[in-house]
């Protein structure tokens, strides 16, 4: 009991260092490319970047300043419903942005290319945020706008927050001009996909099923050595018209590249198929219940 607490003391406490270097990310991909090139890739931070062109404060207060106001509002018109990680990655993201515009001449970039700046900035922000999310957290803003809109006008959360990221692209081509608006709109897109790349790179394991007449050892070796669990199902070979067991197992990369060794060893003749789970919930995996 006591070494179960202590792991999963140890997986908290990587989700929050994950989520904060997520954070980390996302910041410097704002300050280093999006912000000084006026690149609005929707979300706060993109409503931030065009609120910056018109009230003299910088972008890392505006986003904690909107999302103080967007929490108050979520709380009373949704709920509870955020978790702790999501308000402290919201206010850890301002926070850093805040600090690098003290800390950075204000004139620096990295290159003011924009088409540089898009790919590079999303690409790096695309990262950040998919680290923040695969936490089971978010930055906040528009996901809270979304549910807003989802639960007084019935608009799906996913055509919502396009709607919220396409009139933030918007505003930045009527803010600062057309261009800038459509490599607003071109880093929306990027973002997108790579935050689904990030997340299905992060939580790929590997569906693992299992034939052999060492189902025993195998069996002792999964669950002892690699601490995963098992199910074995019980068939009947289609040619042979023998009773067979099947072993069926979800493995890490690396659990499944010892697993293989072990089965070379004891049962060479194996017949085991492989497939890839994107996503594992459960015991062992990631929570099936979002903080």
């Amino acid at each position: 009991m006591e070494k179960v607490k202590k792991n999963n003391k140890g997986v908290v406490v990587k989700e929050w260092v994950l989520a904060t270097v997520g954070v980390l990310i996302l910041a410097i991909a704002t300050r280093a490319f999006l912000e000084p090139n006026h690149i609005a890739g929707g979300g706060v931070l993109g409503i931030a970047i065009v609120l910056h062109h018109y009230i003299p404060i910088s972008v890392g207060l505006l986003t904690a300043l909107m999302n103080i106001i967007l929490f108050i509002i979520a709380f009373i018109v949704i709920g509870p419903q955020f978790g702790a990680k999501t308000i402290y990655s919201s206010f850890a993201l301002a926070g850093s942005i805040w600090i690098m515009d003290r800390l950075i001449d204000p004139a620096w970039v990295v290159t003011d290319n924009l088409l540089l700046a898009t790919i590079f900035g999303t690409l790096l922000s695309g990262v950040g945020m998919g680290l923040v999310f695969n936490q089971n957290a978010s930055t906040g803003g528009t996901d809270i706008l979304a549910k807003i809109m989802n639960k007084f006008i019935h608009i799906d959360l996913g055509k919502a927050l396009l709607m919220v990221d396409f009139l933030v692209t918007v505003a930045a081509g009527v803010t600062f001009n057309a261009e800038v608006g459509m490599y607003s709109l071109l880093s929306v897109i990027i973002n997108c996909t790579t935050i689904d790349s990030v997340i299905n790179g992060l939580n790929m394991c590997k569906s693992v099923m299992v034939i052999s007449m060492e189902r025993d050892k195998i069996s002792k070796f999964i669950i002892n050595e690699l601490g995963r669990g098992c199910t074995i199902f019980h068939g009947k070979g289609g040619f042979s018209g023998q009773d067979t067991n099947i072993l069926y197992t979800v493995l890490d990369r690396k659990q499944f590249i010892r697993l293989k060794i072990f089965i070379k060893e004891v049962d060479p003749r194996a017949f085991i198929t492989v497939s890839d789970a994107r996503e594992v919930l459960g015991e062992g995996f990631k929570d099936i219940i979002e903080d």
